[in-house]
């Protein structure tokens, strides 16, 4: 068994420690090698131990001396230590925030604006119109009964007009007769119906008929249904609303023709088309190559309807007139096939993004 170390060399060997002690802190880059490096220095078998364990049998003056020091020297390490754990520690947390930062001085993404589906910009157009001109706006429902849709309309079950309409029935219990609306006629119906004139009102919305698919025609489509009754309304009103309506939607130029047409709801009733905006008016597939494209039916309001709603015919008179703004959309736009609008084809939605 060796002999306890003198103080001389005790004191020796707590230099030699300490100058270890810091180097080996100095160089720690972890928290793990700190940890080792107090194992090192403060261990049961380190030379620092050593030293304590043989204090005891050192003469007192000695043991006084070699003690202080002692104290001294695991007071620099454990201070070195706690100094360098902390540094660690905390470069190891900013290091972490770092790979989360967010660096809220960029300006952050602008989302890309939206836009209107142009069939949803034209009906808001030609609403604003006629509320410009005193009309309101009404809506109604999609299904209905074959009273408001044809029969008080004048479009009995044995009338060719409903041939191409008397299509979509619903299977109901208890309800035979509902069906998807043809038109937005009904609610001329339920309007009036529903108070007295004058009536001045437009109604938007969809409809559904047995229509082949073709370049400007679909099965589903939407309508704006406009009806006016009041004292003294003539054919005239009816002519130059429309075409006031046509010229201020699609452009003063335009050039408008109304011919004579048949509607059971209304006596005389009238055609409105505008020159092809394809071609021109030179024939294209758009029109059916005849250089115009039927954009409205319209009328005076037949006698027998305003019986059927009450009101005296041989003191009220009125117009009414139903347009496909799918069809007004494509004149708008130049859009030169109704299909696309169905499409939902994003390159050519976002075209119209701040129209409207």
């Amino acid at each position: 068994m060796s002999a306890p170390p003198s103080s001389d060399e005790s004191l020796a060997t707590l230099d030699r420690e300490l100058a270890r002690g810091l180097d080996l802190v100095a160089r720690a880059s972890s928290v793990e090698d700190v940890e080792d490096a107090q194992t090192s220095l403060f261990g049961r078998k380190a030379p620092f131990a050593v030293v304590e364990r043989a204090l005891g049998s050192l003469p007192e003056d000695e043991r006084r001396r070699v003690g202080q020091r002692t104290n001294e020297v695991r007071a620099r390490l454990k201070a070195a230590i706690t100094e360098r754990r902390q540094a660690l520690e905390s470069e190891r947390e900013t290091a972490v925030l770092e790979l989360d930062r967010i660096d809220v001085t960029l300006p952050g993404r602008r989302l890309r604006a939206g836009s209107l589906h142009p069939l949803t910009i034209v009906q808001q157009e030609i609403v604003e119109i006629f509320t410009r001109m005193g009309y309101r706006v009404v809506e109604g429902p999609e299904v209905e009964d074959e009273w408001h849709n044809f029969d008080a309309l004048n479009i009995q079950p044995d009338h060719p007009a409903r041939t191409m309409m008397d299509t979509t029935y619903l299977s109901v219990p208890g309800h035979p007769e509902l069906l998807l609306r043809a038109h937005t006629s009904p609610m001329q119906i339920r309007t009036m119906q529903a108070e007295p004139p004058p009536v001045y009102v437009v109604v938007p919305g969809r409809v559904f008929r047995n229509e082949a698919i073709t370049a400007k025609n679909m099965p589903v489509f939407h309508q704006v249904e406009g009806l006016a009754v009041d004292k003294g309304i003539r054919f005239s009103d009816l002519k130059g609303t429309v075409e006031s309506f046509l010229r201020e939607l699609l452009g003063a130029d335009l050039r408008v023709r109304m011919t004579p047409s048949f509607f059971p709801f209304v006596e005389p009733g009238a055609q409105f088309d505008v020159s092809c905006f394809v071609c021109g008016g030179s024939g294209c597939k758009t029109c059916a190559f005849v250089g115009w494209i039927e954009t409205m039916g319209a009328g005076m309001v037949h006698p027998r309807v305003l019986e059927n709603v009450g009101y005296n015919p041989e003191r009220y008179t009125g117009f009414a007139f139903g347009m496909g703004y799918d069809r007004l959309a494509m004149i708008r736009f130049g859009i030169p096939d109704i299909r696309i609008l169905w499409e939902s084809d994003v390159r050519f939605l976002e075209q119209f993004e701040g129209v409207g």
